[in-house]
């Protein structure tokens, strides 16, 4: 169950970044290709041994079947307000404190809760969050880490 969580993860917050189209088909292929590289990335990380290749083709296929959903169901307007949301609750809340956001025009909605800060041993500040996307009365959960680059965005590092 925590390695599907992890893919799942991946998948889904690289797919809110992905589907710059305009059109169904291109947001939903662009969420299918980033969500596969998402999920088989995150897969090949998960195994070991003879089971790192099946880690990697399982994540690369549920991370383009959610990515391909998630492009097909999330509009522009929903994706920015979801990163909106993230980059503000990564940079000003609490640890625990959850931000969210409503799209007024699409009903999706979702939010970001920081669970956990820290720095690196290189020094990057980083935070560990849980991201929740709501559409169609369905609710998904992932969880991510994000580090602060030099010009203060908060970057994906899953």
């Amino acid at each position: 169950m925590r390695v599907s969580k992890f893919l799942l993860a991946g998948a889904l917050v690289l797919s809110l970044g992905a589907c710059e189209g305009n059109q169904y088909g291109q947001k939903q292929t662009a969420g299918a290709v980033l969500g596969g590289i998402a999920g088989g990335l995150l897969g090949a990380q998960v195994g070991s041994g003879k089971g790192k290749l099946a880690a990697t083709a399982a994540g690369a296929l549920l991370g383009a079947v959610i990515g391909s959903e998630a492009g097909k169901s999330l509009d522009k307007a929903d994706r920015l307000y979801a990163q909106q949301t993230a980059q503000t609750a990564l940079e000003t809340s609490q640890t625990g404190q959850t931000s969210s956001w409503r799209n007024p025009d699409t009903g999706h909605g979702g939010s970001t809760t920081p669970t956990r800060t820290y720095q690196t041993a290189r020094g990057e500040h980083c935070r560990e969050y849980q991201q929740t996307v709501t559409i169609g009365g369905r609710t998904e959960t992932v969880y991510g880490r994000a580090c602060r680059d030099a010009d203060g965005t908060w970057r994906l590092k899953n």
